[in-house]
């Protein structure tokens, strides 16, 4: 509200900030566990390969919206629906390649690797957002949504962001396996 209140809602660098908070601000705290983790010199785990891909892909968006702003896509239209879906899921992507590269290298197969990846709950709540999301912003683009200020940007960015998923289902998971069901 800030910035749309000094008059920049339709700033560049206004919306990189506004998406990259409201968009990875938790993936910099996911970073921040698995360098700790690291620097513990704990034993990696699929937890820790979750965390360094999703801080390895903060930055994608970045360059993503500079080059559509290049080529003149209209980053407020229907075309520009894919803006906000990497801000909020760039890290979700890095996350799920890094979670599958983890059980690749811990089953030592492609084949083992991709049953594993399918029978896991937090990988396969990871894929259906990264497959989920982009549909809801193409549809509420369609259906006129704009995001023209600084406050919308953030709204549609905030909604975008399901990344508390794939954590909630592990989560879930866990408390399962440790009440003995």
């Amino acid at each position: 509200m800030l910035l749309d209140g000094l008059g920049l809602q339709r700033s560049g660098a206004g919306q990189w900030v506004v998406r990259t908070i409201s968009g990875e601000g938790e993936s910099i705290l996911e970073g921040i566990y698995a360098l700790r983790r690291r620097l513990a010199g704990a034993a990696g785990s699929l937890a820790e390969a979750y965390g360094w891909g999703k801080l390895a892909g903060m930055a994608f968006p970045w360059l993503i919206d500079g080059a559509s702003r290049f080529a003149g896509i209209d980053i407020y239209g229907v075309e520009g629906f894919y803006i906000p879906y990497f801000y909020a899921l760039s890290d979700q992507i890095g996350a799920n390649v890094s979670g599958y590269v983890f059980l690749r290298r811990r089953e030592g197969c492609a084949g083992k690797a991709l049953r594993r990846y399918f029978r896991d709950p937090v990988m396969l709540s990871s894929l259906a957002v990264i497959l989920v999301v982009p549909a809801g912003l193409f549809a509420a683009r369609l259906l006129g949504f704009s995001p023209n200020t600084q406050t919308f940007t953030a709204l549609e960015t905030i909604a975008a962001n399901l990344c508390w998923v794939p954590p909630f289902v592990g989560w879930l998971r866990e408390r399962r396996n440790r009440n003995g069901r």
